[in-house]
């Protein structure tokens, strides 16, 4: 066969695969493009519920006891923290005893790596009933519910009106403190029944 002759006939084969491929190419384009612009970008729908805290409150006059309390969103650690002691200034909502005295005011939370700063005010110290127990329940009642949820501070340093030396009669705040959860009431089974909630769950008080 003759040179030009077979180079004629290659290129009539050629043609054809260039024209599908070509049709392929620009319908492979054309789907890329119209998803890039019309398929929307999913949206991560953030969570609005409430969560959950535990309070630390006195039970039967000389041990901590745990109180569930739903709390609204919040945003940031010190912000989060804040909303969760004012809660437990503000008292319990079931049958146990509040653990700080009336009047008592946080004034300021601030977490500085591993320790929350928590300062409180004079009469914080001032109202608390005479006796190293009362002094052990509401501070204990403030470090258990920081360390319990947030698991990220180990400690609470206590300062009263700003001063982080202070101490109360017979309690040394000077120092950052670890939580102690001995001092909590031990849970009693009981058989045959359930715990029913409060139906109507008033603060003992409010003051904030």
């Amino acid at each position: 066969m003759p040179t030009g002759q077979r180079k004629r006939i290659n290129v009539s084969l050629l043609i054809p695969f260039l024209v599908i491929a070509m049709v392929f190419g620009a319908l492979i384009w054309k789907k890329y493009q119209a998803t890039r612009v019309s398929a929307p970008t999913p949206q991560v729908q953030q969570p609005s519920g409430s969560r959950s805290a535990v309070l630390f409150f006195v039970a039967d006059g000389s041990r901590l006891a745990r109180e569930a309390r739903e709390m609204e969103p919040c945003e940031g650690p010190e912000a989060c923290l804040k909303s969760v002691l004012d809660e437990l200034v503000n008292g319990p909502v079931g049958e146990l005893e509040e653990a700080l005295p009336d009047g008592s005011v946080l004034k300021s939370v601030r977490i500085a790596g591993d320790t929350a700063m928590v300062d409180l005010n004079q009469t914080f110290a001032d109202g608390l009933p005479s006796g190293s127990s009362a002094e052990m329940m509401a501070v204990y009642s403030i470090v258990d519910t920081v360390c319990i949820n947030f698991p990220e501070i180990a400690r609470v340093k206590l300062s009263i009106e700003g001063v982080e030396q202070a101490g109360l009669r017979h309690l040394d705040l000077s120092e950052p403190l670890t939580p102690d959860y001995s001092l909590e009431r031990e849970a009693v089974p009981e058989t045959g029944t359930a715990a029913k909630p409060s139906s109507t769950p008033d603060r003992k008080k409010g003051h904030k």
